[in-house]
């Protein structure tokens, strides 16, 4: 069987094996995600020795599904597999006391065989189909523990943001499909002038509401109501870095003014949920505000027109984000709460987490040899390569900077305690051994990951990899920017960095109400006029149709009664009378004469009465 099939359907089967079995769970998810990995590791390897395949399966006529082992399609599949690894790894001690490990594991496998189908997809078919899948499995995932008040419409909220979304991937699919003949990606990817423009905002439109994009942003941090691990999965390398993929994949299409257009909003997002970040007194919802801001910045890479930038830092970001949700989750298990001050020194207690927790901060904001420091160095050197420098180096800036600073004061309060507080019992968790080994994982690769970079970027080649600037500026403006953000967020507080701005963060910068006021309301409005409007006509229809009814009522009434009466009554009459008249008719001759006589004489008498009176 090809190893492309078999990183898609490993997962897969395992989690059908889960729902059938009911039992052995854990077993059964290590297995399939272990047997992906492999896959997708043999597949790396057979790629990087400069062999492509690809797999061809049953479609629509002239346009098969296809299953391509790329270098860029393999080296995601590997992301995602290795993420999925360690992130089940640590949910077997996360879930050990959960009596919904059966649930859990089987959608967890089924979200991770979805996002391999994604990546390894090799036409649009396909890539919606796969596309559709991870929808469906984060909306299991994030209401998970659909008990709890609001989780419901967390999860319902994050499905319909991102639905509705996507009609811009599928309106593009068409225009594709339409323009070239072919579903096939490659051959899409060839598409240009007014089409590609069309098309390119599109899947901007798409992108923006898988990862989180201002003004799609606010579903991500309502998501949290999850457990941790699908955070981590869903934050890292699976929903949320859909989006980006699909821009980094179809960016030789892309056109200059498309480019620009998604430069801005990077910026813009990378600016505006870090602030929100940067404000959060929630970790989990700082960390998805987070999640946002860096993949804004992947945005303005591929803005900038170099999109492997963008994808070093997806790979970075991967390992960086997932780190840091791992920790979040043994911090919430200490302390029972994501609230900041709930968990304030709570770093003291579990030091072990906290080194983990604090080197992924680093190297999420950018601090060197750790390996956000240099995806970030290729997204500033692509700002400075770019045309639009003047707007979209500002925005990286910006970006690394509000990194440094909510991440440093977000160790600032894991870390410190105040006077007065108590030290609280560094009690026993459960499954503590699970979640650290996961964990550790995690760290190790946010820490070595950088020493990569060069390979990946050999094995890639053209034509996602562009020249970027090898000049020291960069490493620079970047250095400079992030210990900013570390000095400013570890010894300013937050009232006195946002001012005026705290309260707009807190509430998300929603303007004029935000997303309910702008989106849900007038949608539920024109909803319930329609459903008015639909009542009226459907009132009136009817009003009219029960008028028809009674004057049908009444003619056939009229008709029963009147015309057809007096029809029948002369019938009945006419056959009466020809009833007694055949009872004269015997037969015989003599009666006859006599009839005839008897006649004809009272003719005669009448007739002589008629002349005597006139």
């Amino acid at each position: 069987m090809s190893f492309i099939a078999i990183a898609i359907l490993a997962p897969l089967a395992a989690s059908l094996l889960i729902l059938l079995a009911r039992r052995m769970p854990v077993l059964l998810a290590l297995l399939g995600i272990t047997l992906s990995l492999v896959a997708s590791l043999t597949l790396l390897f057979t790629v990087s020795s400069g062999g492509n395949s690809e797999l061809l399966l049953p479609g629509l006529p002239n346009m098969p599904l296809r299953l391509i082992a790329t270098p860029l399609t393999v080296l995601l599949s590997t992301m995602v597999a290795i993420v999925g690894s360690f992130v089940l790894v640590y949910a077997v001690g996360y879930m050990k006391s959960d009596s919904e490990k059966v649930r859990f594991f089987a959608t967890m496998l089924l979200f991770i065989a979805a996002m391999q189908t994604l990546v390894l997809a090799g036409d649009w078919i396909l890539l919606l189909s796969a596309w559709e899948l991870i929808g469906l499995s984060s909306y299991l995932l994030i209401g998970f523990w659909y008990q709890k008040p609001g989780v419901k419409f967390a999860a319902t909220r994050a499905f319909m943001v991102t639905r509705s979304a996507d009609l811009g991937l599928y309106i593009a699919v068409f225009i594709l499909i339409a323009s070239t003949g072919s579903s096939e990606i490659a051959v899409t990817l060839n598409t240009t002038g007014s089409p590609a423009i069309a098309a390119g905002l599109l899947l901007l439109i798409a992108a923006m509401g898988k990862s989180a994009q201002t003004p799609l942003h606010d579903w991500l941090q309502r998501a949290m109501a999850g457990p941790t691990p699908v955070s981590a999965l869903l934050h890292s390398a699976t929903l949320v870095a859909a989006g980006a993929i699909l821009l980094i994949r179809t960016a030789p299409m892309l056109t200059p003014e498309t480019l620009l257009v998604i430069g801005i909003v990077g910026g813009v997002t990378t600016v505006v949920t870090g602030l929100i970040a940067l404000g959060e007194s929630d970790l989990k919802r700082m960390l998805a505000a987070s999640t946002s801001s860096q993949y804004g910045l992947m945005l303005i890479a591929v803005g900038a027109g170099v999109p492997m930038a963008a994808l070093l830092h997806l790979i970075a970001h991967a390992a960086i984000k997932s780190s840091l949700f791992l920790g979040a989750g043994v911090f919430q298990h200490s302390r029972e709460s994501t609230m900041l001050e709930q968990l304030r020194g709570v770093g003291r207690e579990r030091p072990k987490i906290f080194i983990g927790f604090a080197l992924a901060a680093l190297a999420l904001a950018g601090i060197p040899p750790l390996s956000g420091f240099f995806s970030k160095d290729a997204i500033i050197a692509a700002s400075l390569n770019s045309e639009n420098i003047e707007i979209l180096l500002p925005f990286a800036l910006a970006g690394t900077l509000l990194t440094g600073g909510y991440m440093a004061r977000a160790l600032s309060i894991l870390w410190r305690k105040n006077q007065d507080q108590k030290n609280n019992q560094n009690k026993p968790l459960t499954g503590l051994v699970w979640m650290g080994a996961g964990l550790t994982g995690l760290v190790t690769l946010a820490i070595i990951l950088a020493a990569a970079f060069p390979a990946i970027k050999t094995l890639l080649n053209f034509p996602l990899v562009e020249n970027i600037s090898t000049e020291f500026l960069p490493e620079i403006l970047g250095l400079v920017a992030a210990l900013s953000g570390l000095f400013l967020g570890w010894f300013v507080p937050v009232r006195r960095l946002l001012g005026f701005l705290l309260p707009w963060a807190n509430n998300g910068f929603a303007l004029a109400g935000g997303f309910d006021n702008l989106m849900v309301r007038p949608a539920m409005a024109i909803a319930h006029g329609c459903e008015k409007l639909e009542r009226i006509f459907y009132q009136g229809v009817l009003t009219i149709g029960r008028a028809g009814l009674k004057l049908g009522r009444v003619a056939r009434r009229t008709d029963e009664q009147s015309i057809d009466g007096a029809i029948f009554s002369f019938v009945q009459g006419t056959v009466n009378l020809a009833t007694k008249a055949r009872t004269l008719q015997s037969g015989l001759i003599h009666k006859e004469l006599a009839i005839s006589t008897v006649a004809t004489a009272m003719i005669l008498v009448i007739s002589l009465i008629a002349l005597m009176v006139y």
